[in-house]
Parts: structure tokens; C-alpha cells; sequence
């Protein structure tokens, strides 16, 4: 019996059992003192959890606000941005659902992304679960109590913080995000621009040339380019700077490293990826490169409205056209989520060219009034 069955297992007994003993609460209490964010979710979808962690803090000052999420991410929150606390949890790892059983209950639970983390949070004692209407299959949702319809256009973030009621946060503002402790590691000579090659699918990848091209051109206005890459992506950067023109960290920095380079730097370029989303809790000035994703769902929105950055894309693009968004069908989006099968090369990421990019840079790195 695989780990993840185990996991799936534990979760779903423990899930029924709960709710056997205490029935859910068909509403939302006004005054939860004890608050759960359910989810297993990418680096960029969590970080995009900010607006729902900042309202709900907003709103309930005094509670315990929990949020799942995987084990490597949990050294961004080790500072408690928002006074959150991150639980570690992994479906390959039956342990951590365990632990997850002796940190409830919880008055209330919001399951961004994929309803199937309502049985989670049924384990763990939720005794009200919010999540967004119209996932599948419909089994997902059986323990969810209020499921609500998606709004928009806006970006996910803002849509996921609708799901709870009260008052709207305030924009993210430097601060807001303390720095989280990391291990030291050479920091390179101002002013930098860190450049990500990496991204979750090839299909999100820049071509080499023209990431070459945008390093030679950013060296000439007097930065010294630093390539990114995460573990097992070194290739990539060995593709775009055969020769060794530029330092690298590629595969070297944990996601607090990361963070802390991202902090010192004068400029991040990245495909639209988790290292992008990163950038907006240092207030990097951003240039963000959207090829199959949409600008709009993964845009700063209302919360990260304050935060320098700029989105380069082909807006509309002929195969950018499907109309879903975590399984959940909804006419006004227009993104790609097709695999390498269905695509054979990422025709939207090489429809951007270097000028348009070294254009939103240098508009980034003008002086400002």
C-alpha cells in the first residue's frame, strides 16, 4: 500500500468518523477563534493565499490562524507573516496527516484550489468548511458546508479572500512579510538582476538565446546578472551561458536564500512561476513573463497592487483559450493548461521577444519622480 493511499486512507476515516460525532455548522461563526487554510498547493498558489491570510487576520485579530503546506515551504513562514502558523503536510507522507489530527479543532476552514482538502479539514475537526463551487468529481465536495461560486475577472488571490466574509485588507506594504531566518550564502555586489530560467513545465520556459540575449543587454546598463534555477533545472542556465559569462545559484539556495537574494536585488525576470510571486514579498520590481498562464489570474489584483512589476505577454493568444480553472469552468477565464502531449512547443513563450522585455524592464529600473 503506497504512502499516498495511506494518507487518502487516514484522512477519509478520520473524516467520517468527525463528522459522525458533530454534524458541521450550516454557518460561518461571526467570532472563530481558531481558523484553517486546507490546501497542497505550488509555491506561487500559496504565496497567492496572501490576500485570504491578510483579511482574515484583518477581521479576527485574536484567533489562531493555521495554514497547511508543503514541507519546503514552510521556512518562508517561519517569521508568521499575518500571525499564520504553517502546519507541514504531504499526501506521500501519512506521518504528517497525523500530526495534522492533534492540531484541532477549528471553528472554520477555507479550502482554496481543490475541494478534496475538505476531508482534511473534516479530519482535523473543522466544524465549518467554506470552499468554491463546482469542483470535480462531486465526491471532492461532500464535507464541504458552503460552497460559493467563483466571482471575476480578478486575480486568484482576491477571489480565494471572497470566500470570508468582512472587510477588505489593506495592500500588501513592505514589512508585512518579515524576512524568515536562512543560512548565510554570498551575496552578490549591487546593483543585480536575478534571472529565474526555471518554471513547473517546459511549456513556461524562455528560450535560451533570448534569456542570453536579455543577460548581455541588462550587463551593459551596469548589473550583474545572476542566474536562478532550482534543484535539477542547472541545465537550463548551462543552455543559456555555455560560456560561464555570469554567476549562478542554480540548484544552491533554499527558498529562504532565495528570498534573501530576491530582497538585494534591483530587478527579477521570471516566467510565470512561484519565484515571480516571491519577488512581490520583497518588493523586487518584477518582470513576469506569461506564456500558457494569464496575466489576470496570477496579476497583483487589489492586495499586491503597491508592488513594482510588470507582465509581458501576448494578449489574446489564439490556443490561450480554455475556460477553466481548477477544474471549475468559468467563462471569462483564458489560460492554457495542456501538457507536453497536447503541445509541442510553447508557441506563446516564444511569441516574446527580448525588446519587449528589456522594454518592462527598463521602465522598472527608470528613476522614479
Amino acid at each position: 500500500m503506497g504512502e499516498r493511499f495511506a494518507t487518502r486512507a487516514r484522512v477519509v476515516s478520520r473524516a467520517l468518523g468527525r463528522r459522525l460525532l458533530a454534524r458541521g455548522l450550516p454557518e460561518a461563526p461571526k467570532e472563530p477563534r481558531s481558523i484553517l487554510v486546507a490546501h497542497h498547493l505550488l509555491l506561487g498558489d500559496t504565496i497567492m493565499l496572501s490576500p485570504l491570510l491578510a483579511k482574515l487576520r484583518a477581521n479576527h485579530p485574536g484567533a489562531r490562524i493555521a495554514m497547511t503546506v508543503p514541507r519546503a515551504f514552510v521556512p518562508l513562514y517561519v517569521a508568521r507573516p499575518w500571525g499564520v502558523e504553517a502546519l507541514p503536510f504531504s499526501p506521500r507522507d501519512a506521518t504528517s496527516a497525523r500530526a495534522l489530527f492533534d492540531e484541532g479543532p477549528f471553528d472554520l476552514a477555507v479550502v482554496p484550489g481543490d475541494n478534496r482538502q475538505g476531508w482534511l479539514a473534516a479530519a482535523m475537526g473543522a466544524r465549518h468548511i467554506v470552499a468554491h463551487a463546482g469542483d470535480k468529481p462531486a465526491s471532492k465536495s461532500w464535507l464541504i458546508d458552503d460552497e460559493r461560486a467563483y466571482g471575476g475577472p480578478g486575480a486568484w488571490g482576491d477571489l480565494v479572500a471572497d470566500l470570508v466574509a468582512g472587510h477588505e485588507p489593506a495592500p500588501f506594504a513592505r514589512g508585512d512579510w518579515p524576512a524568515p531566518a536562512a543560512a548565510p550564502d554570498e551575496r552578490p555586489r549591487s546593483p543585480y538582476a536575478v534571472l529565474h530560467v526555471g518554471a513547473s513545465t517546459v511549456l513556461k520556459q524562455w528560450a535560451p538565446d533570448r534569456w542570453a540575449a536579455l543577460a548581455e543587454a541588462l550587463a551593459k546598463r551596469g548589473l550583474l546578472v545572476v542566474w536562478s534555477a532550482g534543484r535539477g533545472e542547472e541545465p537550463i542556465v548551462g543552455r543559456c551561458d555555455p560560456a560561464h559569462r555570469h554567476a549562478s545559484v542554480a540548484g544552491r539556495l533554499d527558498l529562504a536564500q532565495l528570498r534573501h537574494l530576491l530582497a538585494g536585488a534591483s530587478l527579477l525576470v521570471a516566467p510565470d512561476t512561484g519565484v515571480a510571486h516571491l519577488g512581490r514579498t520583497t518588493f523586487t520590481p518584477t518582470v513576469t513573463l506569461f506564456g500558457p498562464g494569464s496575466a489576470v489570474i496570477c496579476g497583483p489584483g487589489r492586495f499586491w497592487r503597491d508592488t513594482p512589476g510588470r507582465a509581458v505577454t501576448i494578449d489574446p493568444f489564439p490556443c490561450r483559450d480554455q475556460a477553466i480553472l481548477f477544474r471549475r469552468e468559468l467563462a471569462w477565464v483564458r489560460r492554457c493548461g495542456r501538457s507536453t502531449s497536447e503541445c509541442a512547443g510553447p508557441k506563446c513563450m516564444e511569441a516574446i521577444g527580448v525588446d519587449a522585455v528589456l522594454a518592462a524592464a527598463d521602465d522598472l529600473l527608470a528613476p522614479k519622480p
